[in-house]
């Protein structure tokens, strides 16, 4: 699945469904999951049938299962030209402009 032309709800759902093949190549249950995951079976459920849950769950559930290296690189910023680099850079030095006292 190309996640760019993907609605989210498909991209949930895609998501939830890797999740479940993961947990069925290592041969663990659900019940299995949702007990070193620290959730119910029905988050379990939820994530891989309608791929919904809250993030601190579907995290909770790619860590019980070894996948921490698989978040690593999410959302790190890909520079691509010196310019994206400057701006990045002018972008951690900028600061909230100071309120006013009323």
């Amino acid at each position: 699945m190309d996640f760019a032309f993907a609605t989210p709800r498909e991209v949930c759902q895609a998501i939830g469904e890797r999740l479940r093949q993961q947990r069925l190549v290592q041969a663990l249950s659900q019940q299995e999951l949702a007990l070193r995951a620290g959730v119910s079976v029905g988050t379990v459920k939820n994530i891989e049938g309608k791929g919904q849950a809250s993030l601190e769950s579907v995290v909770r559930v790619v860590l019980a299962l070894g996948l921490a290296d698989e978040l690593a690189g999410l959302f790190q910023i890909k520079l691509r030209s010196i310019a994206e680099m400057q701006q990045a850079e002018q972008a951690k030095r900028q600061r909230a402009p100071r309120r006013r006292s009323p």
